[in-house]
C-alpha cells in the first residue's frame, strides 16, 4: 500500500509532507524536492506520460519514469554577457521531468544528457530525444527532459488536469516569463547522482542507482535561446553541467569559463548569425550543416509517432505533414548524423580535453543588404560540413522556404532533380555509389559521422535507382 501511495500522483499532491525529500543545499542552487516516480497507465491513457518516447525502450533495455520537482527559485537580473544577481528569491515551483536510463549500470555509459524541453507552439517537445534519442539508447546514455516553462505546463494541464494540476513555476501567477525555469533546469542537474556522491537518507535517485561521470545539458531552437541566457547570466555562478550542446539557436555565448560549450546548426539558423561568426575557443565550438534544416524529415516523423502514441494508435501511421509552404518542405540532409557525431565529441571533450574537429563556416556570398549564402549551380549551399546526401545530390536541399504559414522559413525545402539532370550527373549506378563512398570515408575521417551512420548511407546509396 505505502509503495503504490509513493506512485500515485494524486496521494503525493495531497500528501506531499510525506515525501518532501530535499535534495543537498548548494550555494547558487536553491534546495529542490524530488516526488516520485509518478505512478503510470498503459496509452492512451490520460494518466500516463505526456510526450513519452515513441523511441522503443523497453525492448533495449531502458525505462522510461516521470517525476515531479518542486521547490524555491530565484529571480536574476539580466546584464548583458555578465553574472546575474539575484533579483529576488522565495519563489515556490512545481514542476515535472522524464527520465528515460538503463536498467543496468553495465549498458550504461556513464553520460546524462539533460533536454531543456521546446515549447515553440505550446506543446512540450524534447526535439533533441527526437533527433538523437536512437544514437542515445544506442550507445548507453541516460536522458532527462525538463518541463521549464510554464506554456509547456499549460498543455499538459489541459490534457490531463487530474494528472499534472499541481504543477505550476510562476509562483501562483507573481512570477512571469519563466523566470524561475534557471533555477529548476540548475535544480534537476543537481538532483543526479555523480560518481564519489551518495545520496541523503530517504533521498529519490531518478537515476536508479546509476551514477553519472558526466551531466550534459541539451536544447534546441527557442530552447537553445534560454541555453545561452543561462550559460551567459545564471550557470557561472554556480555550474552545475559539464558540456551544453546548443542547438538550432542562442546568441552569442561566454567563453570565458570551464563548461564546454558545442553549438551545432542547420543552414536555417544560420542566416541571422554568419555576418557576426563566433570563433572557436577552447570552451567554445560551433558546427555549420550545409543543406539542412531547422525542422526536417526525421524531425516531423517522430513528432508524428509521439501523437500516435499519444492518441492509442499504430505507429506505423507515421507521416510528414503538408505545411503548405511556397517549396516542397523539409530538407532531406541528415542533420541528425552530425549531431550524433557533436554529442560523441562533446564527451571527449569534456572527459579528455579533446576538442572537437574544426569545421568550415558556410560560405557567404553576400551581407548586404540581405545575408546570401554562396550556392553551387544547382541551389545547394557551399561550405559547412557537407554530407554525401548533400554533395552527391539528387535534388536542392535547402534551410529556407516562405509561405503563410508562420513555421515554414523553419521547415526548409526538398526539390528533387529531374531526370535528365540525374542521367547527366550520374551515368550509370557505380558511378553514383562510389560519389558517395568517397565523401562517406571524408566525413567519417574527419570526425563529422559515425561508423554506423556511414554505413547505412552507403546502403541507402547502393539500394537506390540512380544510374541504373
Amino acid at each position: 500500500m505505502k509503495t503504490q501511495l509513493l506512485r500515485s500522483v494524486r496521494t503525493i499532491v495531497l500528501s506531499a509532507a510525506a515525501f518532501m525529500l530535499p535534495l543537498s543545499g548548494n550555494a547558487g542552487v536553491p534546495d529542490a524536492t524530488i516526488y516520485g516516480p509518478i505512478e503510470t497507465e498503459s496509452h492512451p491513457s490520460l494518466d500516463s506520460i505526456f510526450s513519452a518516447s515513441a523511441i522503443e525502450l523497453t525492448g533495449n533495455g531502458y525505462i522510461e519514469e516521470e517525476y515531479f520537482i518542486g521547490g524555491i527559485a530565484n529571480r536574476y537580473t539580466n546584464q548583458e554577457m555578465e553574472n546575474s544577481e539575484i533579483l529576488d528569491s522565495g519563489h515556490r515551483y512545481r514542476t515535472r521531468l522524464i527520465v528515460r536510463r538503463p536498467l543496468s549500470a553495465e549498458q550504461f555509459n556513464g553520460v546524462v544528457v539533460v533536454e531543456w524541453i521546446n515549447v515553440t507552439g505550446g506543446t512540450d517537445k524534447d526535439i533533441d530525444w527526437w533527433q538523437s534519442g536512437h544514437h542515445f539508447v544506442r550507445n548507453g546514455y541516460a536522458f532527462i527532459a525538463v518541463s521549464a516553462q510554464q506554456m509547456g505546463i499549460d498543455t499538459m494541464k489541459d490534457w490531463s488536469p487530474e494528472r499534472y494540476s499541481s504543477l505550476d513555476i510562476t509562483h501562483d501567477g507573481m512570477v512571469t516569463r519563466d523566470a524561475l525555469s534557471y533555477d529548476i533546469f540548475s535544480a534537476v542537474g543537481k538532483a543526479i547522482n555523480r560518481i564519489g556522491e551518495s545520496l541523503g537518507t530517504n533521498q529519490i535517485d531518478i537515476m536508479g542507482g546509476l551514477k553519472a561521470e558526466q551531466i550534459l545539458a541539451t536544447g534546441h531552437s527557442q530552447s537553445a535561446s534560454r541555453l545561452a541566457t543561462y550559460l551567459n547570466n545564471i550557470h557561472p555562478l554556480k555550474p552545475v553541467y559539464d558540456g551544453v550542446m546548443v542547438h538550432g539557436g542562442g546568441g552569442r555565448i561566454r567563453d570565458d569559463q570551464s563548461v564546454k560549450i558545442f553549438k551545432i546548426m542547420a543552414e536555417t539558423d544560420m542566416p541571422r548569425r554568419a555576418a557576426m561568426p563566433q570563433p572557436n575557443t577552447e570552451t567554445f565550438h560551433q558546427w555549420e550543416v550545409a543543406g539542412t534544416s531547422h525542422v526536417d524529415i526525421p524531425f516531423e516523423m517522430e513528432w508524428s509517432r509521439v501523437r500516435l502514441l499519444s492518441d492509442g494508435l499504430p505507429l506505423s501511421g507515421a507521416a510528414t505533414r503538408d505545411p503548405g509552404c511556397a517549396l516542397p518542405a523539409h530538407s532531406r540532409v541528415p542533420f541528425r548524423d552530425v549531431m550524433n557525431a557533436a554529442f560523441e565529441h562533446l564527451v571527449t571533450w569534456v572527459r579528455e580535453d579533446i576538442a572537437p574537429p574544426v569545421a568550415e563556416p558556410l560560405q557567404v556570398a553576400r551581407m548586404m543588404p540581405a545575408l546570401k549564402f554562396a550556392r553551387d549551380e544547382y541551389g545547394n549551399a557551399l561550405g559547412g560540413i557537407r554530407l554525401a546526401e548533400h554533395v552527391v545530390a539528387t535534388a536542392k536541399n535547402t534551410g529556407m522556404n516562405s509561405g503563410t504559414n508562420g513555421f515554414c522559413g523553419l521547415y526548409g525545402s526538398h526539390e528533387p532533380f529531374d531526370q535528365a539532370t540525374l542521367e547527366r550527373l550520374y551515368p550509370d549506378h557505380a558511378a553514383y555509389v562510389a560519389g558517395v563512398r568517397a565523401v562517406v570515408r571524408q566525413n567519417l575521417d574527419a570526425g563529422f559521422i559515425l561508423p554506423y551512420a556511414a554505413e547505412r548511407t552507403i546502403r541507402e546509396a547502393e539500394a537506390s535507382d540512380i544510374g541504373r
